[in-house]
């Protein structure tokens, strides 16, 4: 059921799921197998700051041809979490016969939003540029966001972006930055009002052509939903092929675990969005 609380900050995702930590451990957890499980290249430099690295997951066997490339971006409110948290997201790609990179970025307030948004666009860069190297094909590039990770992916949608990826599937995001200015977040990351008009994605110019899934769990708060309906708006009115999807039953947490499961609804769709750009 959709959270509607006016009691708690609707942003605060702790107020809203009470086993918060639990799903944390699980996504260190799961990663830890992930990287275990699969060939992998770990660590590979995308940028020269500390930060700028990202991980390459990638199936046993590539079969000769080159194999569709996937970018996750991982969710924390710019602020938390690192790329080793999330490379349990590797399982529907390489089982839909991709590559995924799972990246880090820098986190706020160490940093503002101007540098986290070009390391995203240096890092699809570096994929479109070295990916051949790994089996990869960087004409097939998609891309996926949970949360802050949803919002940066759109920054690689926008007309302003130097790579343009040909399907993206954004989770439970934040599009409209101005109502977390009074959020639990201001003293966290104090987001000004010129970062909000410049890097809100509801305010952006996008390409036309490629597919935008833009999913949210059932059990999220309400501005996650709004905010989602408004973003399928803003992409479809610039020529996206847009679908907007209720997970049933998830929350901000599980909704992430659940893009790590191949059989679930949001793993599936990763698999098919990835499987789209196989050839």
């Amino acid at each position: 059921m959709l959270n509607t609380s006016d009691t708690k900050d609707l942003f605060r995702t702790r107020d809203h799921v009470a086993d918060f930590d639990r799903y944390v451990q699980d996504y260190a957890s799961r990663s830890i197998v992930a990287r275990q499980t699969h060939r992998t290249t770990l660590n590979l430099r995308y940028g020269p700051r500390a930060d700028e690295i990202l991980d390459l997951f990638m199936p046993a066997s590539t079969g000769g041809a080159p194999l569709p490339v996937h970018l996750f971006i991982h969710g924390g409110y710019w602020r938390m979490f690192s790329k080793d948290d999330f490379s349990f997201v590797a399982d529907p790609v390489v089982a839909a016969g991709g590559v995924t990179a799972v990246m880090d970025y820098s986190l706020m307030p160490g940093v503002r939003m101007e540098v986290i948004v070009d390391q995203v666009r240096r890092a699809a860069q570096w994929l479109v540029a070295n990916t051949h190297r790994f089996g990869g094909d960087p004409n097939r590039l998609t891309v996926s966001g949970h949360s802050a990770g949803a919002h940066l992916a759109c920054m690689l949608l926008d007309e302003d972006s130097p790579v343009a990826p040909q399907g993206a599937l954004l989770l439970s995001g934040i599009y409209d930055l101005e109502p977390l200015q009074s959020s639990f977040l201001h003293p966290l990351i104090g987001l000004t009002n010129e970062e909000v008009e410049r890097f809100s994605p509801v305010q952006k110019s996008f390409r036309a052509g490629s597919q935008a899934l833009l999913v949210v769990g059932e059990g999220e708060t309400a501005p996650f939903h709004t905010q989602a309906d408004a973003m399928e708006r803003r992409l479809a009115e610039d020529g996206l092929r847009t679908q907007r999807i209720d997970v049933a039953g998830a929350n901000h947490m599980s909704v992430a675990l659940e893009l790590g499961t191949p059989e679930s609804p949001v793993g599936q769709l990763l698999g098919q969005l990835v499987r789209s750009e196989a050839g």
